[in-house]
């Protein structure tokens, strides 16, 4: 998985780089078929920067949050966080389209038999 963190309207230190990495490399728990993470934080309004954050994944589906704050790393925390919700509900939403596994049909079978 290919993590870019890129900046415009400024410069952002090597340290506060790494420290955005680490945060969004923690996404691949919540969906496993990540291919590549984007960060952009937007320097324009220094006192309110915004994070635009794009998570690719496998068959072309990308999950975008972006959110403008005070605080840069509050405003990364909050951009993950909605991506994570956006991960969670497509993973559910992938599981349930492939329908009942075989425990669930064997109970259900055995339920009809046992009445």
């Amino acid at each position: 998985m290919e993590v870019k963190v890129s900046t415009r309207h400024g410069h952002l230190s090597e340290a506060t780089q790494a420290k955005i990495r680490a945060k969004v490399e923690r996404l691949p728990r919540y969906f496993e078929r990540l291919t590549a993470i984007e960060v952009t934080v937007d320097l324009e309004h220094k006192e309110a920067p915004l994070v635009d954050l794009k998570v690719s994944a496998e068959h072309k589906h990308d999950f975008v949050a972006s959110d403008q704050g005070a605080d840069l790393m509050a405003t990364l925390d909050g951009v993950v966080h909605k991506v994570e919700q956006q991960l969670r509900k497509y993973k559910q939403r992938v599981q349930e389209h492939r329908g009942p596994g075989l425990r669930q049909k064997a109970q259900s079978e055995a339920e009809t038999m046992g009445e």
